[in-house]
């Protein structure tokens, strides 16, 4: 697609462009040629939808840029670094190179989290590695009674939490997830973590993922990549009071090496494997016994 063909039915620049995103293997190529046309423009999904049924044109004077984005985006530089926003739950977070994109399974994650704390007065609840802060901003914009703290050990992926979390009225602590919130050990009704969990030898698929994702927030540490969420179980049985709500995120194929984490822990009952919306084991979760 070259800048002459700006000028044309939006439709017809659309199908262009999302004809060389398919071709580059990107999964959604007509999704994401509609976003970023959308974010050229300045306009809703809806709003681009909307000029279409009217036959409106793409305006030459945004042809350049849109090239420019949909030329990196057949690299599969990651759409939301393109844009500078990712959309989880109903949080617009800002992200860029050194922090982690939230994937839309963890969505499943922060509801259970909310799910246990909705009869709670004033809820106590902490996010261990909150990378963009997608958990801890969906628990704070959710349950506006609760009382959220996070911490992010990168220093890449840090200005982007506090930049989405000072708004929300986020605690959010720069530092090691082992360490944190001594002044809260014990006392607190829900812990929730999407620690890196990756084992060393199982890299993504994804060129999006393998290429552009932060090897830290990625890897957990180890052959097995356990170490990482071991820490977070760690961290949450210290944190929470007797009968408080600890949930993880982690790989399908992982979930019997959670189970196992927990029970050896002896700090936890009523462990369960729960699905997200694929049917996929994403996440396990687990009561803090008295």
């Amino acid at each position: 697609m070259t800048y002459k063909g700006f000028g044309q039915p939006l439709g017809q620049v659309l199908a262009d462009a999302a004809a060389r995103l398919a071709a580059a293997g990107v999964p959604t190529p007509m999704v994401d040629a509609e976003l970023l046309a959308a974010h050229v423009l300045g306009v809703s999904r809806g709003r681009l939808t909307m000029l279409q049924l009217m036959g409106e044109s793409f305006g030459a004077e945004h042809g350049p840029e849109f090239e420019r984005l949909i030329a990196a985006r057949v690299t599969r530089l990651p759409l939301q670094h393109l844009t500078g926003i990712a959309h989880f739950r109903y949080l617009d977070l800002a992200v860029g190179p050194g922090v982690f994109v939230p994937r839309p399974e963890t969505e499943t994650v922060v509801q259970l989290a909310l799910d246990f704390a909705a009869p709670l007065q004033r809820p106590l609840m902490v996010d261990l590695g909150t990378g963009s802060g997608a958990i801890a901003g969906s628990l704070a914009h959710e349950n506006t009674t609760a009382r959220v703290y996070a911490v992010e050990l990168s220093d890449d992926a840090y200005p982007y939490s506090r930049k989405n979390l000072e708004p929300l009225g986020v605690t959010l602590v720069h530092g090691d997830m082992r360490e944190a919130f001594g002044e809260l050990n014990g006392s607190c009704d829900v812990v929730v973590s999407n620690p890196p969990y990756i084992p060393a030898n199982a890299v993504p698929r994804e060129p999006e993922a393998r290429e552009h994702d932060p090897h830290m927030a990625l890897y957990g540490g180890g052959a097995d990549g356990m170490i990482m969420p071991r820490a977070a179980e760690a961290t949450a049985a210290r944190l929470l009071r007797p009968g408080g709500f600890f949930v993880m995120e982690h790989a399908e194929v992982q979930a019997a090496q959670m189970r196992k984490m927990f029970q050896e822990s002896g700090a936890w009952e009523n462990i369960t494997t729960n699905l997200d919306l694929t049917g996929r084991d994403r996440s396990t979760s687990a009561i803090r016994r008295g």
